[in-house]
């Protein structure tokens, strides 16, 4: 479920990568990105940047929703240009471990491209560049 996410083109686009992710439809996820995306993710026990380039990498770093059993989030903040997108989310993540609560930064840059599956739904002229995530994650995940 999300809150707070805008009824607009980029709006549209988020909604689609939560849905996503919630089915872990992940390469439907990566259809959302160009061929030489690049993803900057906290998500390491030492909390120092990984970088993940091109849908090879990508498709590893997001077997990590297979996991997912529930997925609740609420924008804190959403600031959007026609080629750019930053939020803040407040997430509550569930597995099979149990619940973490997560807050994370992302910020999305489009690319204008002819292979956007979302052109067809109208929903925005560009495929996802780069992603930047930040997380305060759960003590539960901090093993």
């Amino acid at each position: 479920m999300e809150k707070n996410v805008p009824n607009t083109p980029l709006g549209a686009m988020y909604r689609e990568h939560i849905d996503l992710i919630l089915k872990k439809d992940i390469e439907g996820i990566l259809n959302q990105y160009t061929p030489d995306a690049l993803l900057i993710s906290s998500f390491s026990g030492d909390r120092k940047p990984q970088y993940y380039r091109g849908r090879d990498e990508l498709r590893e770093h997001f077997k990590g929703i297979l996991a997912l059993q529930g997925l609740d989030v609420e924008i804190a903040f959403w600031g959007e240009a026609p080629n750019a997108l930053m939020i803040v989310e407040a997430v509550k993540a569930t597995t099979a471990d149990g619940s973490a609560q997560m807050r994370f930064a992302d910020s999305w840059a489009l690319r204008d491209g002819n292979r956007d599956p979302l052109r067809r739904h109208g929903a925005v002229s560009g495929r996802v560049v780069c992603m930047t995530v930040s997380a305060r994650r759960g003590k539960r995940f901090l093993k």
